[in-house]
């Protein structure tokens, strides 16, 4: 039987899934800090999709690649000379067979410094017009829950074992295949008919239809559309039915108690993706990549307003990281804090001598410390102003090769965006004020070669949200996955024993 999970929700969207009493948690987990009780909904019909067939595991079968030999891995023998005694020749060189020794030196190849080679980029923002986070988002979420519930009930998908290709097996491919049309990307005009859900029921040739259907699994997942399946695409197909379940429920959950004010215009950071969309008309205009907080220093989900933007800001340094990094810097070295342009301030705004303070003490705490502005900043030339209670926000930083790598979980919370610029000129479109009228990107970076402090009060705040979704579905039914990356998701995790020491749930799955 199917127990009824009701998420609770208030405001604009509202959603009620059935999940399967082996794929539910009781009670749903609220494991990041929200804002209020959302008030309990009332119960309404749940959602019952059919359950596909059972499908037995099936495992890829391909031959082994030999391995390519490491560059350098060779070894060249080098002729030396004898020994200058007329001895033996020292160990490990080889000596001439005959003839008298040559009278030029030996000139002995220097070995060549290998340098790492950076692992080429598998993620890649989202093009779908649509956004991260909608007024249907949370139904549509919730709903796709229950589907992936059914599947992991019915089995899950087959293991793709290695990297498939066109040359690959036709037992791989064939297999590959199955994967795909389980999840819906490949469709039945492509040769994936769910009501054949057998590994021998599918052609067993690479054609134009498979390239297609991996490359909008790839896109789903945040990845290079390459239609490779390799990598990051290989470990993506292997992730469980029962975790994408997961993953779904738990991110519908976090959207329960929201209460988010969407507008014609709005901004949407979701964390897993660490990518921040500007949604104009229900619509994705402008999509950025960006570095969030990392699992000791997560990113907050938050709703707020960007009411200003700041040019030449300074920063203050945070308590913590007063407490967790610049005391332990000052201790080893006594001048960074000079070096970094940040100043110790005291209660009446006075500067403070840093050989003053004991820095094997705590005291610096009760200081501000505060970073001038300027091409070293940690907040660089702009912040995005959001008031909001977790006091954090929107910025750019000199520290721009972080926005170029896959794993991109590296603040200390703030949200770091790659062309700031441009989403501070969105912000501000129709915002007076600046020296020749309107504030423009072009103004915006004129103000800033003035070394100046500025800041710039929107003409109509827009609301902003940060959102945890690692899935979630939108109104048309497409689902997208990310990974849980602070390990949070946790809807339907240990479901079975959970629900065998829930009365409530033991009694719903006997009925």
């Amino acid at each position: 039987m199917r127990a009824v999970l009701l998420l609770a929700v208030s405001g604009p969207v509202l959603a009620v899934a059935s999940v399967s009493a082996s794929a539910q948690s009781s009670p749903l987990l609220s494991p990041t800090p929200m804002t209020g009780t959302p008030p309990a909904a009332p119960s309404a019909p749940a959602i019952t999709l059919p359950a596909a067939p059972a499908v037995p595991p099936v495992s890829a079968s391909l031959p082994k690649v030999p391995a390519a030999a490491a560059p350098g891995a060779a070894a060249t023998a080098v002729a030396t000379p004898p020994a200058s005694d007329g001895g033996a020749a020292a160990p490990g060189s080889v000596s001439p067979t005959a003839g008298p020794v040559p009278s030029t030196p030996v000139v002995v190849a220097k070995k060549k410094k290998l340098v790492p080679v950076a692992p080429p980029r598998e993620t890649a923002l989202s093009t779908d017009p649509e956004p991260t986070l909608t007024a249907e988002t949370f139904f549509a979420t919730a709903k796709a829950s229950e589907h992936y519930a059914a599947i992991a009930d019915a089995g899950g998908w087959p293991e793709v074992a290695a990297p498939v290709s066109a040359g690959s097996s036709p037992k791989a491919i064939s297999t590959l295949r199955l994967r795909l049309a389980i999840e819906g990307d490949l469709g039945k005009a492509e040769g994936g008919d769910p009501a054949d859900l057998t590994a021998g029921m599918f052609s067993t040739k690479w054609g134009a239809d498979l390239t297609t259907a991996v490359k909008r699994f790839q896109s789903r997942h945040g990845l290079k559309d390459t239609g490779i399946v390799a990598g990051a695409t290989l470990k993506a197909l292997n992730v469980s039915a029962r975790t994408r379940f997961t993953e779904l429920a738990s991110s519908a959950q976090r959207l329960a108690g929201r209460n988010f004010g969407f507008g014609d215009r709005y901004v949407v950071v979701n964390i897993p993706s660490a990518s921040v969309e500007a949604v104009e008309n229900g619509h994705v205009v402008h999509r950025y990549v960006a570095v969030v907080g990392g699992p000791d220093h997560a990113s907050p989900e938050v709703d707020a307003k960007v009411q200003a933007v700041n040019l030449n800001p300074t920063w203050t340094v945070p308590t913590s990281i007063i407490k967790n990094e610049i005391i332990p810097k000052m201790q080893k070295d006594p001048g960074y804090l000079s070096r970094e342009r940040i100043r110790i301030l005291d209660g009446a705004g006075n500067t403070v001598n840093a050989s003053s303070i004991d820095w094997t003490s705590q005291r610096a705490t009760n200081y501000i410390l505060r970073q001038d502005s300027g091409t070293s900043n940690a907040l660089g030339n702009i912040r995005i102003n959001m008031p909001n209670k977790y006091a954090v926000y929107m910025h750019d930083t000199p520290s721009k090769r972080f926005f170029g790598g896959d794993y991109r979980f590296l603040s200390h919370g703030c949200v770091r965006v790659e062309g700031v610029f441009d989403l501070a000129s969105w912000l501000l479109e129709g915002t007076g004020g600046a020296p020749d009228g309107t504030w423009t990107k072009a103004a915006m970076m004129n103000q800033v070669k003035t070394g100046e402090h500025e800041d710039i009060k929107l003409a109509k705040a827009v609301p902003v949200a940060w959102v945890y979704l690692t899935g979630w579905a939108n109104a048309g039914g497409g689902v997208q996955f990310r990974d849980d990356v602070y390990g949070i998701d946790a809807v339907g995790a240990n479901a079975q024993a959970q629900a065998d020491s829930d009365p409530i749930a033991t009694a719903l799955n006997k009925n």
